[in-house]
């Protein structure tokens, strides 16, 4: 059985934002209910204790923990996190599974900003929607995530995998403005429609639009239309993972390749049904 963390109801005004970093499964996992309850979080920026503000059941000795309730004003869930499995049913806030390096992070509802951000392995699954800056760099890092998985069921904000160095970040919908903004390798896989600038700055790496033709930046140059032997294999293991827009893409005959950014050397690819 998990560990299942609910927040309690009652009379008082709930906090406006609570942090719950560090409350991870390998911590949890030797610990009984009550040593977990006492564990330091904070609330509107004042310490407090974790049964201050939820109902703690269960047992992590199996490296579960179960976030059930409106977590959307709760953030950095499963921040840091190396191994486990942390599940929210419902929202989540900013900064959930920021910096993983393992395990995995499943959250039924919507994510806000900086969802996994500089996630370095791992696996991020997000049924609805993200924020801004999913799998991105955090203000001022010169580099995003550098590994791992991140799948996103509905669309996310702007600068999605911004500065991204490794591993696979997937949309299932639409991205907003800078999808791809100065990834340095990796890919990112969009299901719905890309913003505008997708891929301005790219170093290296893929940006790979499934369904729509975006208008790639000034400084991309048009490449051939072709298959590129990669992108059946990328494309089934998003199928096995789950990622429902994979399907259709692999019928794809032929896709467009736009060589970017030229200002960045030129090494990186946009690519789309040709």
């Amino acid at each position: 059985m998990p560990l299942v963390v609910t927040p309690r109801s009652g009379g008082v005004r709930p906090p406006l934002s609570i942090d719950l970093g560090g409350i991870l499964p390998e911590r949890l996992a030797g610990l009984t209910v009550s040593a977990a309850a006492r564990l330091p979080i904070t609330a509107d920026e004042r310490p407090c204790r974790l049964g201050d503000l939820f109902d703690v059941r269960g047992d992590a000795a199996d490296g579960r923990l179960e976030c059930v309730g409106d977590f959307s004003r709760v953030h950095r869930v499963a921040a840091g996190m190396n191994s486990g499995t942390v599940r929210i049913e419902g929202d989540v806030g900013r900064h959930a599974g920021e910096g993983m390096r393992g395990g995995r992070l499943q959250v039924s509802g919507s994510a806000g900003d900086w969802l996994a951000a500089e996630i370095a392995g791992g696996e991020v699954v997000v049924a609805g929607d993200a924020g801004h800056n999913a799998a991105a760099a955090l203000p001022g890092s010169p580099r995003g995530g550098t590994g791992g998985v991140v799948l996103i069921g509905g669309k996310a904000g702007d600068l999605a995998a911004a500065r991204r160095r490794r591993g696979v970040v997937a949309v299932a919908g639409g991205c907003g403005t800078g999808a791809g903004f100065e990834m340095l390798a990796g890919s990112l896989v969009v299901g719905g429609r890309l913003g505008g600038h997708a891929g301005l700055g790219l170093r290296r790496g893929s940006v790979i639009a499934l369904g729509d033709r975006p208008a790639p930046p000034a400084t991309f140059r048009r490449g051939a239309a072709w298959r590129p032997a990669f992108l059946p294999l990328l494309l089934s293991w998003l199928v096995h993972a789950g990622f429902a827009p994979a399907a259709a893409a692999l019928r794809v005959p032929s896709w467009r390749q736009w060589h970017g950014d030229s200002l960045c050397g030129c090494r990186g690819e946009l690519l789309h049904p040709a």
